[in-house]
């Protein structure tokens, strides 16, 4: 889900650059006023294990990847989706910078589709869903519902810029991202969850309330 230079124009770049900025913004306020030092760690594993399985990539027509996200992961455990997005925010900026995976000037839409689309929608499905379904199914659906929904953003905000037809893309982008939402997602997001809750159900913030710091 990786957008790479040149496939957006710069005019609609930043756009997409000052809705990332201002949904980062929020989300250090969330940080500075919720997270406290027991969480560090866990903020600081996540944002590996992330780093780690977005290196993972499966090429897509027309320049752009398929890929697990974690931001759903990162919002469940943490209780929060504006932990996702930071999170995000921190390993795509890695990968833009050092490792030349994605583009710089499109980090923007990077960010939204990877952080911000996924962590809210995954989240807040899960959120709706676990007390009638249970945390493991809720946990999988979540991040289900978070890869594919951000990969379909990616088909229409590359529709926008021209660079292919809405419908092909929304083919592409949705066909390999619901299929890697079932087998990597949502799967890894099911697992991590719920042996948290087994081994540390102390460390899993999931019934937070979402709220931002004013």
């Amino acid at each position: 889900m990786h957008i790479g230079d040149g496939l957006i124009p710069l005019e609609q770049a930043v756009i997409y650059w000052i809705a990332a900025v201002l949904f980062v913004a929020l989300s250090l306020r969330w940080a500075r006023k919720e997270m406290d030092e027991s969480m560090i760690p866990i903020f600081a594993a996540l944002a590996a294990g992330i780093f780690a399985i977005q290196a993972l990539n499966i090429p897509i027509p027309w320049g752009t990847s398929g890929h697990m996200i974690g931001a759903v992961l990162a919002a469940i455990i943490l209780g929060s989706p504006f932990a996702g997005i930071l999170i995000l925010t921190l390993v795509l900026i890695v990968q833009g910078f050092l490792f030349g995976d994605g583009g710089i000037s499109v980090m923007g839409a990077n960010i939204l589709n990877n952080g911000v689309i996924a962590s809210f929608t995954g989240y807040y499905t899960f959120r709706m869903i676990k007390g009638s379904l249970g945390m493991a199914k809720a946990s999988f659906i979540g991040g289900w519902v978070g890869i594919f929904i951000g990969a379909l953003a990616v088909a229409i905000e590359l529709a926008i810029a021209g660079t292919f037809p809405l419908i092909p893309a929304m083919i592409w982008m949705g066909t390999f991202h619901a299929v890697i939402g079932v087998i990597g997602e949502g799967l890894i997001t099911a697992i991590v969850v719920t042996s948290m809750m087994k081994t540390r159900p102390d460390l899993v913030a999931s019934s937070s309330k979402v709220a931002v710091p004013a």
